[in-house]
């Protein structure tokens, strides 16, 4: 497939009529693939007339056409057509004001509209027409791990530092909307272009810039980026409101003039210092939990003088490593995330015939760096006193709520054949607590069979018995000390639709415990024994976005974080 060629426009500000006219010229003479609109397409005031002609085909849009909302309201009729799911006339298509979309060219589109509202302070907007964002908007687009162009009516904050391209502070005055959850999604994406609107009769490119390399960068592919700010259509400087370009996504070439990347690394601000869970060396990252002394399944001697424990920039559940396998990051949410799991227990077609046709094996993470929740909020006795807004009770929240999503998400495609089992090992030598979640077949639930595993795979290790016991408070759970603990869960067609027992197993400090406990019961439980280490069932990075991208499209309406 040859390069697509694109155009881009400016704000039109509502005149659609000339700039759309001017626009269809262009495109006979060099058949663009598909045009971009940046900045305000209507204004709130914009005639009925125009919208007549564009609705009645009158003004015709001569190729398919993309825009997001801009930094004022649309008119109530585009609105009106929008939230109906109607198309507003051919060609034109409203991206949203969050979204991600792949052309019939294969271009993958991220784009944020609207201004960042400040009194908003949690959540992602739920209104896709209505022109502001939250930070949790911006958040949430993080999780597409990648785009092609990024189209934004905000300035990513600090566009110009390190840029010998001139900006007047005139011109800089005037991008007042600019912010930096902008720039850490430009820095996440690493789009090859992000387009723009510039709040006054001035065209801004800036020089290419390489963005910080991370686990998705190859020695052959350096990340670039090239931002562009587009004057509006028709303005009276006769800045440049047309722009045209060819997207070749196998140039890999560093252009002349390049500079580094002018946009802070995108980095969690929750995490203290102090990672990598494991008894007490390295672990395995996903399946393996916490890996305990372990090396590829092998256990390795003790070393006396042991080594402090990886921070987050060297902790596989921290999002601010480098390395992290971010085509595996499913869904962000403000205090936790979700991945799918390396190496997973299940495959994709374990659970096929229930509906559901990718590995259902997932990890849910705090984001703050931590071994244990009850660590989270400083122990016991802080747990009593933490408040609904510390760390610890938001990212329990969160986690919970992931969870019940997950359960839920299951059920439903299976019609109800599918419960789920988590687990959790919460020790103090933990490098960062992480949950694991399974799917199960329900009756295995219903019929007693799960809990009766993982009692009988207890009993063999000669562990502690389980109790059977929820925590009522993040202080109770804080002053338990170390334990394992299991969540069962299913639904039925019976007088109690929902099943549910939560296992708790105390750890005594210093007792040796096979990290691979759950992971084992639960191989067990499904006849994969053969998959019990997580290493042994390695896919390739393909396999593993082909996964990943498969739960993420199943998984939307049970995703709370792209409300």
């Amino acid at each position: 497939m040859a390069a697509p060629k694109i155009i881009v426009l400016g704000s039109l500000n509502g005149n659609l009529r000339p700039a759309l006219t001017k626009l269809a010229v262009l495109h006979a003479k060099n058949a663009f693939a598909l045009a971009l609109l940046t900045g305000d397409v209507f204004l709130p005031d914009t005639p009925d007339d125009v919208l007549d002609a564009l609705f009645d085909g009158t003004i015709a849009v001569p190729l398919p056409t993309y825009f997001t909302v801009g930094n004022h309201p649309l008119p109530e009729r585009i609105v009106a057509k929008i939230t109906a799911d109607e198309e507003i006339c051919p060609n034109l298509h409203f991206l949203g004001k969050r979204s991600v979309t792949k052309t019939s060219d294969g271009l993958r589109i991220a784009s944020l509209g609207g201004v960042l509202d400040p009194h908003l302070v949690a959540g992602a907007s739920k209104e896709q027409h209505l022109p502001f964002f939250t930070e949790d908007d911006a958040k949430s687009l993080k999780g597409a791990n990648s785009a092609d162009v990024l189209l934004t009516s905000t300035w990513p904050a600090g566009i110009w530092n390190g840029s010998s391209v001139a900006l007047s502070d005139a011109h800089k005055g005037l991008v007042a909307a600019q912010h930096q959850s902008v720039a850490d999604l430009c820095a996440a994406l690493k789009p090859r272009y992000h387009l723009t609107a510039s709040p006054g009769p001035f065209f801004y490119e800036r020089e290419p810039f390489v963005q910080a390399a991370d686990a998705k960068t190859t020695d052959d592919i350096v990340p670039i980026t090239r931002f562009i700010a587009m004057a509006p259509y028709g303005n009276e400087a006769k800045a440049k409101a047309f722009y045209a370009f060819t997207l070749n996504k196998s140039d890999s070439a560093v252009p002349p003039g390049a500079t580094a990347s002018p946009l802070l690394a995108p980095r969690d601000k929750k995490r203290p210092r102090n990672d990598d869970g494991g008894d007490d060396g390295s672990y395995s990252r996903y399946g393996n939990q916490h890996g305990q002394g372990s090396h590829h399944g092998r256990r390795q001697k003790r070393s006396r003088q042991q080594q402090p424990p990886p921070g987050p920039d060297q902790c596989f559940f921290c999002l601010s490593n480098p390395n992290i396998a971010t085509h595996m990051v499913c869904s962000i949410g403000d205090d936790a995330y979700i991945t799918t799991a390396k190496g997973p227990l299940p495959t994709s077609t374990t659970f096929a015939e229930h509906g559901v046709g990718f590995p259902s094996h997932f990890i849910i993470i705090p984001l703050p760096h931590a071994p244990t929740l009850g660590s989270l909020s400083g122990g016991a006795a802080a747990a009593a006193a933490a408040s609904s807004d510390s760390e610890a009770f938001k990212a329990r929240k969160e986690m919970t709520r992931f969870r019940e999503s997950l359960q839920s998400m299951l059920a439903s495609k299976s019609n109800r054949k599918l419960g789920a089992v988590t687990w959790e090992i919460s020790r103090d030598r933990n490098v960062h607590l992480i949950w694991q979640l399974v799917a199960l077949p329900a009756d295995l639930v219903e019929r007693g069979l799960a809990e009766a595993a993982f009692r009988v795979e207890a009993d063999n290790h000669k562990y502690p018995a389980f109790v059977s016991k929820e925590f009522a408070s993040l202080e109770e759970e804080a002053a338990y000390g170390d334990f394992f603990r299991v969540w069962l869960w299913c639904e039925s067609d019976g007088a109690d639709r929902v099943k549910s027992k939560t296992l708790v197993m105390p750890l005594d400090r210093d007792m040796r415990f096979d990290l691979q406990f759950g992971r084992r019961a639960v191989a067990k439980l499904l006849g994969l024994e053969k998959r019990t280490v997580w290493q042994d069932c390695q896919q390739t990075e393909e396999e593993e976005t082909k996964d990943t991208e498969a739960f993420r499209e199943a998984f939307k309406e049970w995703d709370f974080t792209l409300e």
